[in-house]
């Protein structure tokens, strides 16, 4: 059996436990992308101040909701949610029965962020990991993803507007204001780019993976080098 588990990948549920309760509304005024729509979409958790402090992507099941977290960062993903919570009757909380996977190649469930990033699905937690696959497949894609990476960053210098990880017509949610403002302006500073790691800057450096020779700089755009520059993102500067 092809091996197609992303074991750092954890699958949370967010469940209505009254009749009158809306998940779907509940996360539409906290996350940066449009959750009342076709899913799965790419999206964000930010501060108050537009910095990121979980990436995630966002699933339909019937009613629910399931959030395809970093297993490491579900736990607290679920307090940051829960917060927002107040009285309302949802239940939020890992469901340890299902998993995240995926395979490479086109299919009926491309990758919200990108198609070429290949099928993922949520499905039972079982099966061999595909951790290593995914991740220099991941890189060569040149896509940013995780706390290692993303964690402190504006929601825009992490790609999120060109692999759709944003939308600019929702409406209110946590850190809209400075993310907004940023789009208007259509100024984005610094940018995440996968480089070289004998290239990388160790000032800029946000995570290393030395097995594959490549490091993820956050990096001013006039720095960017034209072969950096994955096609995907357009020219700047």
């Amino acid at each position: 059996m092809t091996a197609t588990r992303l074991s750092s990948r954890a699958a949370i549920r967010l469940t209505a436990s009254d009749p009158g309760e809306d998940v779907r509304a509940f996360l539409q005024g906290l996350v940066t992308n449009d959750v009342t729509g076709p899913l799965p979409v790419w999206a964000a958790l930010l501060s108050p101040q537009g910095k990121v402090l979980f990436d995630f992507v966002v699933w339909g099941q019937g009613e629910d909701l399931l959030i395809d977290a970093e297993a490491d960062q579900a736990e607290a993903l679920v307090k940051r949610l829960s917060l927002y919570r107040l009285r309302r009757k949802i239940g939020i909380a890992p469901d340890p029965e299902l998993g995240v996977h995926w395979q490479p190649g086109d299919g009926p469930s491309p990758d919200p962020r990108l198609p070429a990033l290949g099928q993922r699905w949520i499905g039972a937690a079982e099966g061999e990991s595909a951790e290593p696959q995914w991740l220099a497949h991941r890189l060569s894609h040149d896509v940013c993803e995780g706390s290692d990476e993303l964690s402190d960053l504006l929601w825009l210098e992490c790609n999120a507007a060109e692999l759709n990880g944003v939308s600019f017509t929702k409406g209110c949610y946590v850190g809209q204001e400075n993310t907004a403002r940023m789009n208007w302006r259509q100024k984005v500073n610094r940018r995440l780019v996968v480089v070289p790691m004998a290239q990388s800057d160790p000032k800029r450096q946000r995570a290393v993976y030395p097995d594959l020779g490549l490091a993820v700089d956050h990096l001013r755009v006039e720095d960017i080098r034209p072969e950096w520059r994955p096609s995907w993102l357009q020219s700047e500067g």
